[in-house]
């Protein structure tokens, strides 16, 4: 017999991990031990034929594949080497005949009386009972549940490119503009109705009953199927919900990736604007532009501070509930304990007992972007000459450091604008990203630029926030001094601006905290701005520090307060 050499092994990895759905290794087994497989690697017998070996990677990975060495599946089989045996015929003989109608081993070897059960659960099922069953072939090899590390299952079908790739057309949308609509003429269909056709409601039953209680049947020339055949991901536009309802920002690609921030006018994001004077939405106004920072950066560790008081007070907010299994002492019985406990009772073994779960608020559920104003009206000086840029930096960093260090998410973003198609949102650091060295540089060389858009700057470091935090609560801390400020950005508009993209991150779920550090911007005006949401005023951090914990707790307290869902003038999507 021939062992396979290191070529003929890679060929036996690829259609491992083709059986198995994931990567997995191939390796040689202990001499005299038949074939098995841990869940990460596959173990072929030694000193057998390359042949051999594939029919034995066949049957291990093919397990693998269909989901037959799924802890749930193997854990009965523990120290139960008949049981294991029998399970393993029948099983293996389901597998090959599934595998026959795709490669041509497979279907050599499949039992010609075809498979016998239809799942694992049915092949554990019938291994269990008394049916008279033969041994299964030698190279189906042993089934070791004790080794089988758990791996989280591979399954659903394939995303399709244009599942991944999806964009809007332009017979997807209506091209015409509201504001010329001729408001006395019939409408077609009752506007009730058109705020029904949305995905959400994608149950024919549901839509033919609004539609009966509504006044209208389903086959009207007016009615539509509520969305029932609309793909998930798909575009429409209601016109019929107001001039308040708010535009859907659109995503442009970046045509020009050796130099994001030079791309102004090509990509970036498109988010619409509050016009107060006129009380409705400017859509796709303001261009947001995020990319990472790439300005000078010399590995230095100024500006960072410890706050022992800060440190104290966060480390009581963004708790979460998290069982802790596996105890001497607890709330319940752990039962996946007690089966393992028996297990290695039977086996000869004196476990410790720990067999209880314990429920603890300890797991930090928390994701945070500080969003650093790094505008112009940042270089003013507090009364004893040192910057605002230079407060709400230090303190940037100082949060940054001590929110990782306790375990919640966090990202830096800082901002400037000059105009609404330039509102700049360079990274200091992402959420997959540390605040380590090279980070805390990029934060110490970021010198203030530009003017202050503060509500296009919330709005798109609102949207990064709800999509890669990725955690239950989310905050948005903005660091600013509460001056709005840009071309046509002034005054009342940009105030009532900022507000209102405050109001539109709570309604997403979005916890907001703004923190003014040494300036002497009033209250009222950081009302103004800031309305509502959670804010402090401050000299340095170190003032607010004993009383972060009930800034941060009453940021997102607000979001358990029922709101209504936001309402949008469009549902369009564009790829990234």
């Amino acid at each position: 017999m021939t062992t396979p050499d290191r070529h003929d092994l890679g060929q036996l990895r690829l259609l491992a991990g083709y059986l198995a759905g994931r990567a997995v290794d191939v390796a040689e087994a202990p001499a005299g031990q038949p074939c098995f497989t841990d869940g990460r690697t596959l173990f072929v017998s030694r000193d057998a034929t390359l042949g051999q070996h594939r029919r034995e990677v066949l049957i291990q990975g093919g397990l693998l594949g269909a989901g037959s060495l799924d802890p749930s599946v193997v854990r009965p089989l523990r120290a139960r080497a008949a049981l294991a045996r029998r399970y393993l015929a029948v099983e293996g003989h389901r597998v090959l005949a599934h595998l026959a109608a795709t490669l041509p081993l497979a279907a050599d070897l499949r039992p010609a009386d075809g498979p016998l059960t239809s799942s694992p659960g049915e092949s554990l099922d019938l291994a269990r009972s008394r049916t008279r069953l033969g041994d299964p072939p030698a190279w189906f090899g042993v089934i070791r549940p004790l080794q089988i590390a758990p791996v989280a299952a591979v399954g659903g079908t394939a995303p399709t490119a244009q599942d991944l790739h999806f964009e809007v057309t332009a017979d997807m949308l209506d091209d015409r503009d509201p504001d010329d609509e001729d408001d006395d003429g019939p409408a077609e269909e009752s506007s009730i109705l058109k705020l029904f056709d949305n995905p959400l409601f994608n149950s024919q039953a549901v839509g033919d009953f609004l539609r009966r209680l509504l006044g209208s049947s389903p086959g009207s020339p007016g009615s539509s199927s509520g969305g029932a055949e609309l793909r998930a991901g798909a575009a429409r536009r209601a016109r019929s919900v107001g001039p308040e309802a708010r535009p859907v920002p659109t995503r442009i690609q970046f045509t020009d990736e050796a130099d994001p921030a030079a791309a102004v006018g090509i990509g970036g994001t498109l988010h619409p604007e509050w016009d107060v004077h006129k009380r409705r939405y400017r859509p796709q106004w303001c261009r947001v532009i995020d990319y990472p920072f790439t300005g000078r950066a010399e590995v230095s560790a100024g500006g960072l501070e410890r706050d022992e008081v800060l440190r104290r007070r966060l480390a009581r907010v963004g708790l979460g509930p998290k069982v802790l299994r596996r105890r001497p002492d607890g709330d319940e019985l752990d039962i996946e304990a007690l089966v393992d406990m028996a297990v290695d009772l039977r086996s000869g073994s004196s476990p410790p007992e720990h067999i209880y779960t314990e429920h603890r608020k300890i797991a930090r559920n928390l994701g945070v972007l500080i969003l650093l104003d790094a505008s112009g009206s940042a270089t003013d000086t507090d009364p004893v000459g040192l910057a605002v840029h230079d407060h709400q930096r230090r303190a940037t960093a100082t949060l940054a450091v001590t929110l990782e260090e306790l375990g919640d998410r966090v990202a830096v973003y800082a901002f400037w604008s000059h105009g609404r198609r330039a509102v700049h949102l360079p990274a200091i650091k992402t959420f997959g990203q540390r605040f380590g060295a090279l980070a805390r540089a990029r934060l110490h060389t970021l010198q203030p630029s530009g003017y202050t858009r503060l509500g296009a700057a919330i709005r798109g470091a609102g949207e990064i926030l709800k999509d890669e935090a990725g955690t239950p609560n989310r905050l948005l801390l903005v660091l600013s001094d509460g001056h709005p400020y840009d071309d046509g950005y002034e005054g009342r508009y940009a105030e009532a601006d900022a507000r209102k993209a405050l109001e539109e991150l709570r309604d997403d779920g979005v916890g907001c905290l703004c923190l003014s550090l040494g300036t002497d911007t009033d209250s009222e005006a950081l009302e103004r701005v800031f309305g509502s949401a959670s804010r402090a005023r401050g000299t340095t951090l170190a003032d607010l520090s004993p009383r972060m914990d009930d800034l941060f707790h009453a940021a997102l307290r607000e979001l358990a307060v029922a709101r209504p869902a936001p309402v949008y003038a469009s549902a369009t999507i564009a790829s990234s």
